[in-house]
């Protein structure tokens, strides 16, 4: 019997890749590659994510993803033969009952897990989703998949906080690395098996339809469901398991009437740019393929990839509406009008505010060879300046870390969009500033690794870049003998093209200082101390503007005046500074 593709890829790139190396066993480094391939974790970041060991609790890794808002906890099993027992299934389904007492769970928790629950006592505040994953390369015997059913019931009805269970086996696995590995693609394309007595084929306005019974087992095989690419045309995204409907969905896809789900289920609206026919409509050849309506049930349904596994190719079916639309309006407007069965809120429509698209026209006018992104997986064109292509999102951080002086908050995306969206987004902001924040994050993302910034640092690049973006607006305003205020971005347009190499690792010694004065602290208290915690507090940034004042104070003397006068800006006039943006 042929060796499992997936495990012999595995096997091949940790043995390949010297990274791995650093890990003692298989199992640890099987479960870093998930981290790093397939998660698309930052190398410090896997790193201090890996829990694995003594006293490990049944985790053998831990990610809070500030982005996603959800923490992922991890179980691996690295099986080359055999097959997987309700021992291993326990051993998820005690790490989920720990869970519901982090402070006991700490007691005697390794030290790496010890700093990861500190985190994820923050997460769990802020409401992110739990998953459990179960990560193997083997198979589960017919008993433990029997037990990996009831568990995952069980866990999904915990009233404590949101949590799923998910089984990563090697078909998961196969298609999620292949989604991760395309992920910088912006076109997906798929070929979906279809039934042809259930599937018609039409015309209806000059647009091409077609409108099948899709078998559950199918909608396994899409693309871009992990990451969010599918729905990228959507007006929201997956809003979790713990969203009444999705429960529902979630019910019925577990319970005898799973064959009834057609009947139930009003369907799913999927756009593309082409589609063809094949093979006498066996087969559907799709381009740019994206879900408009439909992302609560598809991403419900591959929660239960387990399940919809397990039934027969006549088990369950989902009604598809596929449409052939060329047009962006048109398809902008299927996007909004199929959604409005149900409530909408306002953040998830904010890629269509009246703001944003007034930014928008202003920028793209200033800047023909430059693009303001205002929807997720919006292709961006080849006659475009990648260095001048802003996404909103990113802006949105970057306002808040230097306008509004709270790199703390410039991680939570959510709330940008929602309570301080009209604090953020404003039609009268000049487009030269945007461009200035933006060529400040190009440049810290692109210097990163010369920063010299603390490993537990370092593992948090997705927030952290905005506390040095802060600890950046800090230094000039106090070399420019305007501390308390804020330096507007674009006047330091030079300063960012021709210091930033200067700049920065200054920058970078501010958070580091800060870090590890708090640390310090921390540890003489006898507390656990937490990066990602405490670069949610106010604390973070107030010790980051004291170390800058200090650094500027002692800059003469480090490094002569020359480096003191290139941070200046050069005219310290009201036109060039401003207050804080203030959030009350």
């Amino acid at each position: 019997m042929p060796e499992n593709p997936i495990l012999v890829k595995i096997r091949t790139e940790i043995t390949a890749d010297s990274y791995y190396s650093q890990f003692p066993n298989e199992g640890q480094k099987f479960v870093a590659w998930y981290l790093r391939r397939v998660l698309l974790r930052d190398p410090a970041a896997a790193r201090l994510e890996i829990t694995d060991g003594q006293n490990d609790k049944q985790i053998d890794a831990l990610v809070v993803d500030e982005e996603e808002r959800r923490i992922i906890v991890v179980q691996g099993k690295f099986f080359t033969t055999g097959s997987i027992d309700g021992a291993v299934l326990r051993e998820v389904l005690g790490a989920w009952v720990r869970f519901h007492d982090l402070a006991a769970l700490q007691k005697d928790a390794n030290e790496r897990l010890r700093e990861r629950l500190e985190a994820v006592r923050r997460a769990l505040d802020d409401d992110y989703e739990v998953e459990f994953e179960l990560l193997t390369t083997g198979e589960l015997s017919p008993a433990a998949a029997t037990d990996f059913l009831a568990f995952q019931a069980q866990i999904e009805k915990g009233e404590e906080f949101d949590a799923s269970l998910t089984l990563v086996d090697s078909d998961v696995l196969e298609a999620r690395l292949a989604d991760a590995e395309a992920r910088d693609l912006p076109i997906l394309s798929h070929t979906i098996n279809l039934e042809p007595t259930k599937t018609i084929s039409m015309e209806v306005s000059g647009t091409r339809c077609v409108v099948t019974a899709l078998p559950l087992t199918e909608c396994l095989t899409l693309p871009g469901i992990v990451d969010g690419r599918l729905f990228r045309k959507n007006v929201r995204q997956s809003l979790g398991l713990s969203n009444k409907v999705n429960k529902g969905i979630r019910r019925t896809l577990e319970s005898e009437e799973v064959e009834d789900f057609f009947f139930y289920h009003n369907g799913v609206t999927a756009l593309c740019r082409e589609f063809e026919l094949q093979e006498n409509g066996r087969k559907l050849a799709i381009k740019d393929l994206s879900i408009v309506n439909g992302c609560q049930s598809i991403t419900t349904i591959y929660k239960s990839s387990q399940r919809i596994r397990s039934l027969p190719s006549d088990g369950g079916h989902i009604l598809f509406r596929f449409y052939e639309i060329p047009k962006r309006a048109l398809a902008d407007r299927i996007s909004i009008f199929t959604n409005s069965q149900s409530a909408v809120k306002p953040r998830d429509l904010r890629s269509n505010d009246q703001t944003m698209l007034a930014l928008k026209r202003a920028y793209d006018a200033t800047y023909r060879d430059g693009m303001f992104v205002t929807q997720r997986g919006a292709v961006v064109g080849a006659d475009k300046d990648l260095a001048k292509v802003i996404d909103c999102a990113e802006f949105a951080k970057a306002v808040m870390a230097w306008h509004c002086q709270r790199p703390n908050i410039a991680y939570n995306e959510r709330r940008l969009f929602d309570e301080y969206y009209k604090t953020i987004f404003r039609s009268d902001y000049n487009p030269a500033a945007m461009l200035a924040l933006q060529n400040w994050i190009s440049k810290i993302s692109s210097s990163w690794e010369a920063l010299n910034l603390n490993e537990a640092l370092v593992a948090g690049r997705s927030y952290v870049r905005h506390h040095i973006l802060f600890s950046v607006s800090a230094l000039i305003s106090d070399a420019s003998g305007q501390g308390g205020k804020v330096p507007k971005p674009e006047a330091t347009a030079q300063i960012v093209s021709e210091s930033a190499h200067e700049v920065l690792p200054l920058a970078a010694r501010c958070l580091n200082t800060a870090m590890e004065t708090a640390k310090r602290d921390a540890d003489l208290a006898g507390r656990v101390f937490s990066h990602q915690n405490w670069c949610k507090t106010n604390a973070s940034f107030e010790s980051q503007k004291l170390v800058a004042s200090t650094i500027i104070g002692m800059l003469p003397s480090l490094q002569g005046t020359a480096l003191l006068q290139r941070l200046k800006l050069h005219q310290t006039s009201s036109s060039n500074v401003g207050r804080p943006i203030s959030l009350g």
